[in-house]
């Protein structure tokens, strides 16, 4: 009965909400309760088919309309989206297989690099001739794919002989290999122009949208090509955040899945009962890798631009806060934790810093009579965008002490707290 109830209630929030986008899309006040009503589709208990219609309507339907007239709504999708598979590539690594990887970032940065160096001029100073950069519908999409198996390649070369070891000491290992991806991307310039060093690889080429502007077109909806671009890379994220939920999911329910929990709960009895450890642990690390290869691919195209300083070891440790905010091992969870870090970072934040800086320049007085307060004697180095590192810290300090189990446990350590297990 309640679960009926609530998927009522959620069905009639999600369709006021995104009415409400559709209506006012430049307003912040206008995406929060969307944003609320999809957060509640992760944890609230109703119907799975009404939590899909009401994420579907609201992403492919409402976001998109409302993105037409402020693009915003489209490049905050496309952030999320990014980290949210990012974050889902890392939760199997670290909360399904209990493996503590703190340079998942240097995958991203491979599948980056492998786009930006053939979809771009760079790759004329690697083989003879002018044949670069590369052009045409097909070739971004193959090379998506061949980042995939660029990073899952990686990954298993590097968790081989990395994941024979074990807590500390994995951790350790994972930070260097992280920091030597980005350390080769800013020395490959050198005696062979690879990555072109610290200066960084540009202009990347796009893959044509002469399709999607003309299907536009032909439903009297006109763009410029840059929110085209926009609307593009919304969906082409959207899809491919899409495949990695079903991935996660199917690979959880599968005897990988409990093997790698097996392992995360306790690796001497998991190798007792006849599971191949490495195999397993292999398996998860270029698992998590493919997803951040395909993801670094995407990002490289639609920055235009790549350097090293995009994957450095504070972009692992921001995904890592996604996971551990989330709850480590919950899919639901690492797609909420992802979404929480990227709003704080480009809107929260931000706004926050905005907001000071007015009111500092506006000179208002606050005077109470008991309290009188001049706006501009707020200091300048109170920049809440600028304590990001801070703020991830507390945030973790914080979870670890009143829920540690994450905004939304794994089912298994949900039922350990319930004390059904």
């Amino acid at each position: 009965m309640n679960e009926r109830r609530n998927s009522a209630i959620l069905l009639a929030a999600g369709v006021l909400s995104a009415a409400l986008l559709m209506l006012h899309p430049h307003g912040t006040l206008s995406l929060l309760p969307v944003l609320a009503v999809m957060a509640a589709c992760l944890t609230a208990k109703a119907s799975r088919w009404v939590q899909g219609v009401v994420l579907a309507g609201i992403l492919v339907v409402a976001v998109p309309m409302a993105g037409i007239q402020n693009s915003f709504l489209f490049e905050l999708g496309t952030q999320i989206g990014i980290y949210a598979a990012l974050a889902l590539g890392l939760n199997i690594v670290v909360g399904m297989a209990g493996l503590l990887d703190l340079g998942y970032a240097g995958f991203f940065g491979l599948g980056a690099y492998t786009w930006a160096i053939f979809g771009s001029p760079q790759a004329n100073e690697l083989l003879a001739g002018n044949h670069f950069p590369l052009a045409g519908w097909p070739y971004f999409y193959l090379f998506v794919v061949l980042a995939v198996m660029v990073a899952a390649l990686t990954g298993v070369l590097i968790g081989l002989p990395a994941l024979r070891l074990r807590g500390d000491y994995l951790a350790v290992v994972t930070l260097g290999l992280g920091q030597v991806v980005r350390l080769l991307a800013n020395n490959l310039d050198h005696p062979l122009n690879i990555t072109n060093g610290p200066q960084g690889i540009s202009p990347i080429e796009r893959p044509p949208i002469g399709w999607l502007t003309h299907g536009l077109d032909t439903l009297g909806i006109h763009v410029p090509p840059v929110l085209g671009y926009s609307i593009f890379f919304y969906f082409l994220v959207l899809a491919i955040a899409g495949a990695v939920v079903l991935i996660s999911t199917r690979l959880d329910r599968s005897r990988f899945g409990r093997a790698w929990v097996a392992i995360r709960e306790d690796e001497m009895a998991a190798q007792s009962v006849g599971i191949s450890v490495i195999k397993a642990k292999v398996l998860a690390f270029a698992t998590g890798a493919a997803f951040s290869g395909a993801m670094g691919a995407v990002f490289a195209a639609k920055q235009l631009f790549v350097s090293p300083d995009s994957f450095t070891f504070l972009q692992s440790i921001t995904i890592l806060v996604m996971v551990l905010l989330g709850g480590m091992g919950s899919i639901r969870g690492a797609i909420l934790g992802a979404a929480a870090v990227t709003l704080l970072n480009i809107e929260i934040l931000k706004n926050l810093s905005d907001s000071l800086n007015s009111l500092r320049q506006s000179g208002f007085v606050l005077d109470l009579g008991f309290l009188r307060y001049d706006f501009a004697s707020i200091p300048s180095q109170l920049e809440p965008a600028k304590y990001e590192r801070m703020i991830f810290g507390l945030i973790i300090v914080l979870m670890m002490i009143f829920r540690p189990s994450g905004l939304i446990p794994e089912q298994r350590h949900r039922l350990e707290l319930e004390g059904k297990e």
